[in-house]
């Protein structure tokens, strides 16, 4: 052996050594003192569940600040306009506010013609019925009038109706041009935003249109009252009929209440997923022997599980960590974890000899289980916590929460879990029944039934080897899978599925989309889907009216310096998702200053008529910030269209084109703060992965007595993720918040699997790699099978959730399983064979 081999032996026996050593005397210790290691995990689960007092106060549901990045580039923009231009509450505008506002949105749609009479009649009716909607709120009623937002002391009002006089008749006596209206000389009105669908008449007014959607804004200074009118409306919409048109409806609260009804949910399914667990858990590790057999095991394995729950969560709502939606889907796949665990140990302990003495078998099986559970827990763990710095609040607490579960699972396992395996093997030692814990003979006594050989005879074991006898499933891997594995057509035909699966995985990659679509934020069946659906499907083509600030002082008089804002203003209205300059001060006051002679080249002439001009019009006041006798700030208004672009390369665009103006500019809509996300989503994931990767790889070094094949388990990690991602691409799931924590998931899964296997094939003593990976699949490959299914059994039930967010959680899962596992008894194994020095080094 060379040096550097010897170097190599040297380093990773100094660290895998004293850790087995640690577990063996660990393991010998839970053996001879069981209770103590039964009672300690019981009393500190019960403190630590106290947390779950807190639970309702720490629940952080709120949409913008846990799906939206923590310090968007929006954010900061708002608090600029918010500053800068203050919203007025006489003046009130649409395009003019710096949030979504306090708001109900109504959109009626007709397979016909929506600007029928007929259709009309039942728009205006219900309309009547909105505007009459009777609240109260504290002893204090209130109508619409009383609450609404207001323009010079009316009631914004919604323009297709004022165009009719709320008189349905009126359709056929006014000539309504689109997509701008101007009623008169002085007025001009968009209807792209109201009318949808439209065909024009051979004199170009409009003959016929397929929607129409109203707004009824309410005043912001109120809340509390507008939310109590809101929820009236949502009553009403909720029971009202129609013959004519079908209704589409949605309120600035909507989005928040109808998410928070995912997480209830999804409550109801943890009962079902705790029996499926504990069911396959005793099915599989189910004996035909009275006294081998390791249901009570296997039932306190999953009870186990629960416990690290039940602990790790109790322990951060009492450090007061925020509970998210997403955490509530952690236990689900906490569960899986915990029974994988729990069966390599059940796997390490069957391998021990029936005649040591249980302090003895719990060393070895300590010793032989540390490893791997080490690995796999450290993995999953260190994937978690990494991914904290995520700047996505639903991902932070998600990891947070699942990582700490995980350490809770290990900690468990090693003590509660381990002190039960103990109890278990005395039993098993004085040849009790599994059932009754009465003694039972290893023989048949002559003379007995059939009935009583089933019932009451156990404790037989394989004499030549002193362990229990082999299970069938570890035959089937022994004789079976392994052998035909390791044949060279068998690895032609994996290496070609191989070369397919990253074929297509590649290919979906390159379809992935980004960023979460809001409604699936919602139940299936809620209101604000349909919603969402018509809005897409007819008030699609015109995006936001996105601000345009120009941003602290400028010499709006210099002509030089005007020609140049204009000329920014026209690389805007160049870009594809632009439609035009919708509104302008500037241009307005220019027409003002033309108009009446004046000549504003001058600073004090452009500030003298500036203060006339924007008392004539006190709407466009409220673009233009004065401060000590100058224009500290001032915005103009872009309309945008996103038929021809995507929401990021809208916004990318934008911000682009304002930076690369010479004048100050910030551009800024409240729908940029749910953009955000595009603009960071991809980079912020590629660098947790690619970060969580590399400390795995460290981990897998260390621990793992060859850096070749430690090399395999970083391969397995990008090879599955590349997998999950492509085909989740497939599947048209998107890369967001939500999918980013299953990829998340998918590093730790991906380690779990490769590693077992890895560790075992290079720490065999076999002569040939064949052989090597036959004992590999022969002491792991049951288990794995097991872990694998244990996590889909715990999952396999959000499938049947009615919200995206847990549907998705168990769609990628489904992948990460499937890949992991093909990875696990199939890739890699494989390809190990191909590296015949990948083995543990010995030192000569």
């Amino acid at each position: 052996m060379s040096s550097s081999e010897v170097m190599v032996s040297y380093i990773t026996d100094c660290i895998e050594k004293p850790i087995r050593m640690c577990f063996e005397s660990l393991g010998k210790f839970v053996g001879l003192h069981p209770w103590w290691f039964v009672t300690l995990p019981l009393l500190v689960s019960a403190g630590l569940g106290g947390g779950f007092y807190f639970l309702n106060d720490l629940k952080s549901n709120d949409i913008e600040e846990q799906f939206t990045p923590k310090n968007g580039r929006a954010k900061a923009e708002r608090r600029f306009f918010q500053e800068n231009f203050p919203q007025i509450d006489s003046q009130f505008s649409i395009i003019r506010l710096n949030t979504d506002g306090v708001f109900a949105s109504l959109i009626f749609s007709c397979q016909t013609n929506i600007l029928s009479v007929a259709a009309l009649e039942e728009v205006i009716r219900i309309d009547g019925q909105v505007r009459g909607i009777t609240a109260t709120h504290d002893a204090q009623t209130f109508v619409f009038s009383d609450i609404c937002a207001t323009v010079n002391g009316k009631c914004n009002s919604n323009v297709m109706l004022d165009v009719l006089h709320y008189n349905a008749s009126n359709i056929h006596f006014v000539n309504i041009t689109f997509p701008e209206y101007c009623p008169s000389e002085s007025k001009c009105l968009n209807m792209g935003n109201v009318i949808s669908k439209v065909e024009l008449d051979h004199n170009g007014f409009v003959r016929s249109a397929k929607a129409m959607r109203l707004f009824y804004y309410l005043k912001e200074s109120n809340t509390t009252l507008g939310d109590a009118w809101l929820q009236e409306l949502i009553d009403l919409l909720s029971n009202v009929t129609t013959s004519v048109t079908e209704i589409s409806y949605f309120t600035s609260m909507s989005r928040q209440q109808e998410f928070e009804k995912s997480t209830l949910s999804v409550t109801e399914l943890f009962a079902i997923t705790y029996f499926l667990a504990i069911s396959f858990s005793i099915i599989s590790c189910l004996r035909f022997d009275n006294v081998r057999n390791k249901a009570w095991v296997a039932s306190l394995g999953v009870f186990s599980t629960a416990q690290a729950v039940l602990s790790s969560f109790g322990l951060l709502l009492l450090m007061n960590v925020p509970f998210v939606i997403t955490v509530a889907s952690s236990p689900f796949l906490i569960l899986g974890i915990g029974i994988d665990d729990m069966f390599i140990m059940i796997s390490s302990w069957q391998r021990t000899n029936i005649q040591d003495t249980v302090p003895d078998r719990m060393a070895e099986t300590y010793r032989e289980a540390a490893i791997s559970i080490t690995i796999t827990t450290l993995t999953d763990v260190l994937a978690f916590y990494l991914s904290y710095g995520n700047p996505f609040g639903s991902v932070q607490s998600f990891c947070l929460y699942a990582g700490t579960a995980i350490l809770f699972c290990y900690f468990y396992n090693i003590t509660f879990f381990g002190a039960c395996l103990a109890l278990n093997g005395r039993r098993e030692g004085a040849n009790r029944h599994w059932l009754t814990c009465m003694k039972v003979p290893e023989e048949v006594p002559p003379g007995r039934s059939k009935a009583y050989t089933v019932c009451c005879v156990g404790g037989s074991y394989n004499h030549d080897t002193g362990t229990e006898e082999e299970h069938p499933m570890t035959l089937f891997f022994r004789k079976y899978y392994g052998p035909f594995l390791t044949t060279i057509w068998s690895k032609a035909i994996v290496v070609f599925f191989y070369s397919v699966y990253i074929a297509v995985s590649v290919y979906g990659c390159l379809q992935l989309k980004e960023g979460i679509d809001l409604k699936n934020l919602a139940l299936d069946k809620s209101y604000i889907v349909q919603y969402y659906e018509a809005e897409k499907t007819y008030f699609r083509y015109n995006g936001p009216n996105v601000m345009l600030a120009v941003n602290g002082t400028f010499p709006y008089w210099e002509e030089n310096e005007r020609n140049q804002l204009e000329s920014c203003i026209m690389q805007f209205q160049e870009l594809d998702s632009v439609k035009n300059l919708s509104t302008s001060w500037l241009h307005s006051y220019e027409k003002y200053a033309e108009q009446h002679g004046s000549n504003i080249s001058t600073e004090a002439t452009f500030k003298t008529l500036l203060y006339q001009f924007l008392d004539h019009h006190p709407m466009l006041k409220q673009d233009v910030n004065i401060t000590n006798n100058s224009v500290a700030a001032s915005r103009l208004f872009l309309q945008t269209i996103v038929q021809n672009s995507t929401e990021k390369n809208m916004l990318n665009s934008l911000r682009k084109t304002a930076e690369s103006c010479p004048c100050p500019l910030l551009v800024y809509h409240p729908a940029f703060i749910y953009h955000d996300q595009y603009t960071v989503i991809g980079h912020v994931t590629l660098q947790t992965i690619t970060m969580a990767t590399a400390v795995m790889l460290a981990i897998s070094l260390v621990l793992i007595p060859n850096p070749l094949c430690a090399l395999w388990v970083a391969f397995a990690i990008a090879s599955v993720i590349l997998g999950v991602t492509g085909f989740m691409a497939l599947l048209n799931i998107s890369l967001d918040s939500i999918s980013m924590i299953n990829l998340v998931i998918s590093i730790g899964f991906s380690v779990d699997f490769s590693a077992h296997i890895s560790y075992t094939f290079v720490s065999s003593t076999k002569p040939d790699v064949n052989e090597r990976v036959v004992e590999a699949l022969t002491h792991l490959g049951y288990p794995i099978l097991q872990g694998a299914l244990s996590t889909i059994v715990g999952v396999v039930v959000l499938s049947a959730s009615s919200s995206y967010i847990f549907r998705t959680l168990f769609t990628i899962v489904m992948l990460v399983i499937a890949f992991g596992l093909l990875h696990g008894i199939a890739f890699i194994p494989v390809f190990l064979t191909f590296f015949g020095f990948c083995h543990k080094l010995r030192q000569h």
